[in-house]
């Protein structure tokens, strides 16, 4: 029973919470970052570079082969399509750069509040219990 308990102490450790709740929060980030470079931002840069769909930008490297068929059956398997999928690799891209800039302008803003912290004056000190004593002790003579 001990190894279960332990695991579960482990599990819910702070830190373990925070990470997994930045996983799923960043995986539904990368969603939306996706979302907005296919959706929102590539196709008006596509249509401004003559009406071009960025994910089928591509250099065939050899041409795919059919399958071939004979009387309703497959005959020949088909050869897939070989080539460099470079629009693709161009809007992971404009998302790796876009998320990127998030997490900077996320950072620099906590770097921010933290030196502002750090740069707030500390309240005074009041006097030390030792220096309360003294100076009772010193009215009660008076």
């Amino acid at each position: 029973m001990g190894f279960v308990s332990d695991f579960k102490a482990f599990l819910m450790k702070g830190e373990i919470v925070n990470l997994a709740t930045a996983v799923i929060v960043g995986g539904a980030f990368g969603k939306i970052v996706t979302s907005f470079t296919n959706d929102v931002l590539m196709p008006p840069i596509g249509l401004l570079l003559g009406k071009v769909d960025f994910k089928n930008l591509k250099i065939v490297l050899q041409d795919g082969i059919p399958a071939v068929m004979e009387n309703g059956a497959e005959k020949a398997p088909a050869i897939a399509e070989v080539a460099l999928n470079y629009g693709a690799f161009i809007q992971t891209v404009f998302d790796f750069v876009i998320i990127g800039f998030c997490i900077f302008m996320v950072l620099k803003a906590y770097e921010k509040t933290k030196k502002k912290e750090e740069a707030a004056p500390a309240a005074p000190a009041g006097p030390t219990q030792e220096e309360l004593l003294i100076q009772i002790r010193d009215l009660l003579k008076k």
